[in-house]
């Protein structure tokens, strides 16, 4: 079992920046790729960006590609999401998740273990 749990959200102007973090508890933090992922009410879950258990390879959803970047802390077992530029679309729960598939993937069923979200509201 990994538990997660993310926090750093909260309300920003259009155009602020953000930094997420989820720290991560249980199996060995360095064995799982990570992810986040956000919803907005009404709609289905996307991908935002992920991490291999290395760091070295990353992935980004096209709508966040040069504004957020994502990073990890294995000795620190915690995953960053550093959001820049941000604009009220990005506004959503963002949830951060272990995935068994070391290299990193972008598909949330091949998540195994999911945080409860936090609150990111951007104001224009």
């Amino acid at each position: 079992q990994v538990q997660l749990v993310e926090s750093g959200g909260g309300l920003v102007q259009a155009g602020g920046s953000l930094r997420l973090s989820c720290t991560a508890s249980g199996r060995t933090f360095s064995n799982y790729a990570l992810g986040w992922f956000r919803q907005t009410p009404g709609k289905e879950r996307e991908f935002v960006a992920a991490i291999s258990w290395s760091a070295k390879t990353t992935y980004y959803a096209d709508s966040v590609k040069g504004r957020f970047t994502i990073s990890r802390d294995n000795a620190e077992n915690t995953l960053y999401l550093q959001m820049n530029s941000l604009k009220p679309e990005d506004t959503a729960v963002y949830y951060c998740a272990a995935s068994a598939a070391l290299a990193g993937t972008m598909r949330q069923n091949e998540y195994d273990y999911w945080g409860q979200g936090t609150q990111v509201t951007v104001s224009s």
